[in-house]
């Protein structure tokens, strides 16, 4: 495995800024006058507690999470148990450093609150210096390198990926990894395989097929790499709980664990900043870059581009996803602020991209975006400016969401997350509890260090059909009327 590189990356996330030059220019300039930093300050401040007042209105559970140093990714693992008011699930996250100790992996369990359990006054007096009691440590790897981005495998979630600031992906069995404890000058603890192929550092751009043991991964060597894992994988179709108390790793033991690609792909003209493959296909992909282009691939046609986007955005692309309801539909945000949706039957018009809707909501630097698993047309997206979006294109051009939105809210937009102080760098839907979100925030601007991890779902009479909830307020509305009067 290759050396962590100690070049600074291009990408804002998290060292440096997607801002441009002449952007950075003036915020250097304010902050010499003794003025930017202290109003930014202020308005994050502002922003945060009017956010905060909401919280019993707006969430129906909530849960805050303080992290001595910030993760650059989040994802939910399998479900481990089911209880009566809650479920405990694994949940992935890491720590970067400041090297006075190793960078880490996390491997922790979290207790996830069932729907109209927690009680409103529990959920809104939380302490944003603490720790949540619903979010324990269960395992620690050292990690060699800061951990900018956890994939997890489908056909067997104790199987995780991550990217460092390598040109490997390294594949990781947390059952199998042996507990560490992360001090100065501890060794790195080994990954269970090593993927090679990237010729340059890839650090941001990975993916895992939905439906075979397939890594995707993209870099600054403008390529894209496929690799098959299914080779070095003794039992992906044992269930996670079996895997659990197997004796060994699931990954086959070798004396030089790391594997070359199935392909490499070119067609970049610059960094490629994320991957995605196509739900219903191991053999299709798609990928964005910091050439502002979305590329579909299918890796059944050779190693060119089937499709090439060019200005799928005015700006880097940072993020891409594509829908697991509709494989047509493909989201992307980009360093112009904005989420863009394409339909691939028709992504260009005059060789330049088409999207069919254009989200902007956002007024810094998009970094991740995803479907919701559970309803078609909602996804979120979450950027540097501290706010993490829940869309649905459903409602764009309805009537009645004029009735439902502030006249300065976007088309689309029904549901604005703003318990993060500083850029939200990653979140993840909860396909095991459909409306519940992880979220990160690396709040080294805001705070000098650190970061927030923060589970939340909000409230379902903001989701659920309108009837369905006018339904079940006319219930109470002699409760409601005699506390008016009395006010």
């Amino acid at each position: 495995m290759e050396e962590p590189s100690t070049q600074p990356r291009k990408r804002g996330r998290p060292k440096g800024s997607t801002k441009s030059k002449e952007e950075r220019e003036i915020e250097t300039k304010m902050k010499d006058r003794g003025g930017g930093g202290v109003d930014r300050k202020v308005a994050v401040d502002e922003k945060y507690t009017q956010w905060k007042s909401l919280v019993p209105v707006l969430y129906d559970w909530f849960s805050n999470h303080n992290l001595v140093w910030p993760s650059l990714s989040c994802r939910w693992g399998p479900l481990l148990e089911q209880g009566t008011v809650k479920n405990r699930q694994r949940l992935y996250l890491s720590e970067r450093t400041d090297d006075s100790v190793p960078n880490t992996l996390i491997i922790a369990n979290c207790d996830v609150v069932k729907p109209r359990v927690a009680a409103k006054d529990h959920i809104a007096h939380f302490n944003e210096e603490a720790r949540s009691p619903f979010v324990k440590k269960y395992k620690t790897i050292i990690h060699p390198g800061e951990v900018n981005r956890i994939r997890e495998l489908p056909q067997n979630k104790n199987i995780v990926a991550t990217h460092t600031d390598c040109p490997d992906v390294l594949i990781w069995d947390v059952e199998a990894q042996p507990n560490r404890h992360a001090v100065l000058g501890a060794a790195d603890s080994r990954p269970d395989l090593v993927l090679s192929g990237h010729q340059d550092n890839a650090e941001f751009a990975l993916a895992m097929c939905p439906t075979e043991p397939f890594v995707l991964s993209g870099g600054r060597d403008k390529s894209v790499v496929f690799w098959s894992i299914h080779d070095h994988i003794s039992t992906l179709t044992s269930d996670a709980s079996k895997s659990a108390v197997s004796a060994g790793s699931i990954i086959k033991s070798t004396d030089n664990p790391t594997i070359g690609p199935r392909g490499i792909f070119q067609g970049h003209e610059d960094t490629v900043e994320d991957v995605q493959f196509c739900p219903s296909s191991a053999q299709e992909f798609c990928s964005v870059g910091d050439d502002s282009c979305l590329i579909l691939w299918d890796a059944r046609v050779g190693s060119s581009p089937v499709v090439k986007v060019e200005k799928a955005h005015n700006a880097d692309v940072h993020c891409v996803d594509w829908s697991p309801h509709d494989e047509n539909l493909i989201l992307t945000g980009s360093a112009d602020h904005s989420v863009r949706m394409f339909d691939r039957r028709n992504l260009t018009f005059d060789g330049v991209g088409s999207p069919i809707h254009k989200f902007e909501g956002h007024r810094a630097a998009v970094l991740c975006v995803q479907w919701s698993p559970e309803k078609a047309s909602v996804f979120g997206s979450s950027a540097e400016d501290g706010f993490l979006n829940i869309w649905d294109y459903e409602k764009v051009g309805k009537k009645n969401e004029s009735r439902t939105r502030s006249p300065s809210d976007p088309p689309g937009l029904f549901f604005k997350h703003a318990g993060h102080r500083d850029k939200v760098v990653d979140f993840h839907w909860n396909a095991s509890d459909p409306w519940t979100i992880v979220s990160v925030s690396d709040d080294g601007e805001t705070s000098g260090g650190g970061g927030t991890l923060q589970i939340w779902r909000m409230t379902d009479l903001l989701y659920r059909p309108e009837e369905e909830v006018l339904a079940e307020l006319y219930q109470f509305k002699d409760h409601v009327i005699e506390c008016t009067s009395k006010s």
